[in-house]
């Protein structure tokens, strides 16, 4: 149902049975999904690619330009998964020819005031809380939870099944399976809470805890607790997932615990 109050461009393409409110503005080169509510005073820009099922509270901005200075107007993307709601006021910018999109993934939650840069890629069953800041480049798997206020660096890669706690400053990359918080960012221990949630038994959380044990309570540098790890732990997905993540990690990952 397209309200007549709101303006949408005569070449964006919209599904039949999706609902925009009032004082909207919905730009060219611009798909919306099945499904999909858009509250008032929403401004949706070039480029932008809504999926089915989608809600996006009134003054949420989706796929304005990038805030990079060396953005040339390449054509590119903000993309929202099925299913995923932005509330008020958050602000998605597209991407650059980086990665040529920006994207959020499949049921999602954007809370009130969120801002993700240009080039940031969302996993599937985030939550991203209230006032959360994302500089460009930002990746972060799927599953992830962020408190409220969280700040978080360009180029920074938070692992799957993360929670990072509210005012978090994040400078490193965030190991999946781990609760991340104080200043510096630091690990606090295993996710236990959402891990259970999402059915992992507590055989697994505890192998998933035993690996941290010789990251992080140790007192090994990176190298030497993979090696041990890898000599005296048995494989499996999420322990060779960890230590995959933590070679790849290009700017280092969090500290130890702190005291």
């Amino acid at each position: 149902m397209n309200q007549p109050l709101a303006y949408i461009h005569p070449q964006a393409k919209i599904a039949r049975n999706v609902v925009i409110e009032p004082f909207t503005t919905i730009d060219k080169n611009v798909e919306i999904g099945e499904g999909t509510w858009i509250g008032s005073n929403v401004t949706i820009m070039e480029g932008a690619r809504i999926g089915k099922n989608c809600r996006i509270f009134p003054g949420a901005v989706i796929s304005a330009i990038p805030q990079d200075l060396k953005f040339a107007g390449e054509e590119t993307l903000a993309i929202i998964g099925d299913g995923s709601t932005i509330r008020e006021c958050a602000t998605i910018n597209r991407g650059t020819i980086d990665k040529n999109k920006t994207e959020v993934g499949k049921n999602c939650l954007v809370m009130a005031y969120v801002h993700l840069g240009h080039d940031c890629i969302i996993g599937d069953n985030c939550i991203l809380g209230n006032a959360s800041q994302f500089a460009g480049h930002v990746i972060v798997e799927d599953n992830v939870i962020f408190g409220g206020s969280c700040a978080v660096q360009q180029f920074s890669r938070i692992g799957a099944h993360a929670y990072i706690a509210g005012g978090s400053l994040v400078r490193k990359d965030v190991p999946p399976y781990t609760k991340a918080a104080r200043e510096p960012i630091s690990y606090s221990g295993i996710n236990s809470i959402g891990l259970r949630r999402r059915g992992f038994t507590s055989e697994k959380i505890n192998e998933i805890q035993e690996v941290y044990r010789y990251l992080f309570l140790k007192g090994l540098n990176n190298t030497k607790a993979i090696d041990l790890v890898e000599l005296e732990l048995p494989p499996s997905k999420e322990r060779d997932e960890i230590l995959k993540f933590v070679r790849n990690s290009d700017r280092g990952i969090m500290k130890g615990y702190m005291s």
